[in-house]
């Protein structure tokens, strides 16, 4: 089962700054699509749906939402 993964507008504009946005976007498809409770990623606020998680060294936080099977990046942090 795999997941669509949506930009909120801060993630997107963060997104199109990145050099490695083409691979960010593949490994994110690859990792968090396909298990968003997986890679790694840990509940935020004792919310399992609120995520966090390191993608290619970006800090990622994310919303699951499993009924629609759509994970929405709210907010990218970019490793410097």
């Amino acid at each position: 089962m795999s997941y669509r993964i949506a930009y909120a507008p801060p993630a997107d504009d963060t997104l199109a700054k990145m050099g490695n946005a083409a691979s960010f976007r593949d490994v994110m498809a690859a990792t968090i699509g396909r298990d968003p409770y997986g890679h790694g990623s840990t509940a935020v606020r004792g919310e399992r749906d609120r995520r966090e998680a390191t993608v290619l060294g970006a800090i990622v936080l994310y919303y699951v939402a499993g009924s629609i099977l759509t994970v929405t990046v709210v907010r990218l942090i970019p490793s410097l």
